[in-house]
C-alpha cells in the first residue's frame, strides 16, 4: 500500500498538479479504498492543520514584507548595501548578498526577496560586467536567506508542530544566517578576482551615513521584532502584528511612497501569498495525519531506528533526506510531512531541537533554488530569466550552500551560541 501511495503522490507531481492536491487526493482515494473512516474526515483534519496560534504570524509577516517591499525599503537597503561592501572587489555581488540578508531580516520570505532585491541588482550586475547566470545564481541562493533569518516563516510552522521556542529559534538564525550569507560574500569576491571585474567606489563615511539614516525606520523593524519578543513584551505572533502596523506606518507617512491604491494592491498580493502558503500547510497536515493512522509513520521509524543514535551519522541521513525531498517539495510540506520522523530521529540522539530547527531550515533554504521544483527557479522567470538559465545558474551556489549547510551541521556552536546566552534551557517555550 505505501508503494502504491508513494506511486500516487509521484504521478501527481510529475503531471504537474498542484502540490495541495498530490497531497490531498491520494489521502482521500486510499481512506475510501482502505479504510472505513468517511473520507470526508480530510476536510476536518485540513481546518485543524492550520487552527494554530502561531501560524496567525504568517499572514502579518508576509503583509509586512510586501509593503516595505512595495513602499521603497529594498531600494534604500541596496543603497546601504552598496555604501558598506560595493568598494571591495565583487562589491556589486556583495552588495546583493547583503541587500538579501537586510530584506530577509525584514519580509521573511524566500521568493520575495529574490524579486525585491533582483529587480534592483539583477540589471546593475549586467552593466557592470557579471555573467547572467551567476548573477542569477547568486541572487536565488541569496534570497533563500528568508527562510534561515529571522523573522523566518519556516521557523514558525517548525514551532508550531515541534512546540520549540520560536523565539529560540529565530536567534538561532541569526547565526546561522550570518554564516550562510558570508559564503556567498566570498564566492562573490573570488569571482571578481578570477574575472577582474572593476571594484565600485571607494568607501565615504558620509554616504554610508546618509543611507543608514534613509533605511534607518526598515531597519528597525528586526530590532523590534525581536527585541519585544525576548523582553517579554509581546509573543511573535503579536510582534508580526505589531510588524505590519509599523510598516504601515513607515511606507505610507515616512516614507509616503505608498498611498491608498498601492495598499489594497499590496493586501491583494499578500492574500493571494498567504493562501498559497496556508493551503499547502492545511494538505501537508491532513498528508502526515493519514501517515501516522495508517501506520506507515512507525514503518519508517522502524528503518530510520536502524540507523542507529551517533549524531554525526543521524544528521548525515536527516541532511541526505531533506535535501533530496527539497528538489520536490516546498518547506512547509516538508515541515509537517518529514518532521514529526525527524524529530525523534534527532532528539533520541541527542541532538538539541533547536539546532534541528536551524539545519532543517538551512536544507530548505537550499531546496528552493534545487532542480526539478525548488521555488526559486521559477521565480526568476519574473526577472526575465528562463527556467534553464535558472538551473544553470544555480549549480554552483549550490555546492557552496552546502559548504554552509556542514558548517551549521557540524558545529552547532554557530547557531545555539547566541540563544543559549538568552534562555537558560533552550529548545522549550
Amino acid at each position: 500500500m505505501s508503494i502504491g501511495f508513494a506511486a500516487a503522490i509521484s504521478g501527481l507531481l510529475a503531471l504537474s498538479v498542484p502540490i495541495f492536491v498530490a497531497l490531498c487526493l491520494p489521502v482521500i482515494a486510499f481512506l475510501a479504498m482502505t479504510t472505513a473512516t468517511p473520507p470526508e474526515l480530510v476536510i476536518q483534519r485540513l481546518f485543524s492543520g492550520v487552527d494554530k496560534f502561531p501560524l496567525m504570524a504568517i499572514p502579518f509577516f508576509i503583509l509586512a514584507g510586501n509593503l516595505m517591499a512595495s513602499g521603497g525599503l529594498s531600494r534604500r537597503l541596496t543603497d546601504l548595501a552598496v555604501s558598506l561592501v560595493g568598494a571591495l572587489p565583487g562589491g556589486l555581488a556583495m552588495t546583493s548578498v547583503a541587500s538579501s540578508m537586510f530584506f530577509s531580516a525584514i519580509s521573511g520570505s524566500s521568493p520575495a526577496t529574490v524579486v525585491a532585491v533582483g529587480k534592483i541588482m539583477l540589471p546593475a550586475m549586467s552593466e557592470a560586467g557579471y555573467r547572467k547566470p551567476f548573477s542569477i545564481g547568486l541572487l536565488m541562493g541569496a534570497g533563500s536567506l528568508g527562510i534561515v533569518i529571522p523573522p523566518s516563516i519556516f521557523m514558525i510552522v517548525y514551532g508550531a508542530v515541534t512546540g520549540v521556542s520560536i523565539g529560540a529559534l529565530f536567534l538561532a538564525g541569526l547565526g546561522a544566517g550570518l554564516i550562510y550569507g558570508a559564503v556567498f560574500m566570498v564566492m562573490s569576491m573570488l569571482y571578481a578576482w578570477r574575472d577582474g571585474l572593476a571594484r565600485g567606489a571607494s568607501w565615504s563615511g558620509r554616504e554610508i551615513l546618509r543611507n543608514l539614516k534613509a533605511s534607518a525606520w526598515g531597519l528597525a523593524i528586526p530590532f523590534i521584532v525581536l527585541g519585544g519578543i525576548y523582553g517579554g513584551v509581546f509573543t511573535p505572533t503579536e510582534a508580526a502584528a505589531v510588524t505590519v502596523a509599523y510598516a504601515a506606518f513607515v511606507t505610507m507617512a515616512v516614507y509616503r511612497e505608498l498611498d491608498l491604491k498601492g495598499l489594497v494592491a499590496v493586501l491583494l498580493e499578500s492574500a493571494v501569498t498567504t493562501a498559497q502558503v496556508m493551503i499547502v500547510v492545511a494538505a501537508a497536515s491532513a498528508f502526515a495525519w493519514y501517515l501516522t493512522t495508517s501506520g506507515f509513520a512507525v514503518t519508517v521509524q522502524a528503518m530510520l531506528a536502524d540507523i542507529g543514535e551517533n549524531p554525526v551519522k543521524v544528521l548525515l541521513v536527516i541532511n541526505i533526506v531533506v535535501l533530496i525531498a527539497g528538489m520536490f517539495l516546498d518547506p512547509n510540506s516538508i515541515i509537517i510531512i518529514l518532521v514529526p520522523f525527524l524529530f525523534v530521529l534527532a532528539t533520541s540522539a541527542g541532538i538539541d531541537p533547536v539546532h534541528l530547527g536551524v539545519v532543517l531550515s538551512v536544507n530548505a533554504a537550499i531546496g528552493m533554488f534545487t532542480p526539478p521544483f525548488g521555488l526559486n527557479l521559477f521565480v526568476a522567470s519574473t526577472l526575465g530569466i528562463t527556467y534553464r538559465q535558472a538551473v544553470i545558474g544555480s549549480a554552483p551556489f549550490i555546492l557552496v550552500a552546502l559548504v554552509a549547510l556542514a558548517v551549521i551541521t557540524y558545529v552547532p556552536e554557530v547557531s545555539l551560541w547566541l540563544p543559549t546566552q538568552v534562555y537558560q534551557g533552550i529548545g522549550g517555550n
